[in-house]
């Protein structure tokens, strides 16, 4: 499976944008499919994932501001960012991970850049 992020770019806070991710193959088996972020200097970290149940996780820093989906009929998985803020800039990826095969997924990342 590889997965291929869209939709980020420039906003000013406040603003908003929506990730794309789609999947070349089923995300049926994926058990977790969500977005991490890397700003600069600082680690990778989870932003929001979603289970194949629905259910989502989200850090303590988005919550309430982002919203993570997924469409297992378009093996899709979409991050809807609103009221941005220069600390949520950073390249964000996408990412699935099968519960079955134990096998971890990364898409090449897109760029997220909010002005103050």
């Amino acid at each position: 499976v590889q997965l291929q992020a869209s939709g980020g770019g420039l906003v000013q806070g406040g603003g908003s944008l929506r990730l794309f991710c789609a999947a070349s193959g089923s995300v049926l088996s994926m058990s977790d499919m969500g977005w991490y972020r890397q700003a600069p200097g600082k680690q990778r970290e989870l932003v929001a994932r979603i289970n194949s149940g629905g259910s989502t996780e989200y850090a303590d820093s988005v919550k309430g501001r982002f919203t993570v989906s997924r469409d297992n009929a378009a093996n899709t998985v979409k991050l809807q960012l609103n009221s941005l803020k220069p600390e949520d800039t950073g390249v964000y990826y996408c990412n699935a991970y099968s519960s079955y095969s134990l096998i971890e997924y990364w898409g090449q990342g897109t760029q997220v850049t909010v002005s103050s």
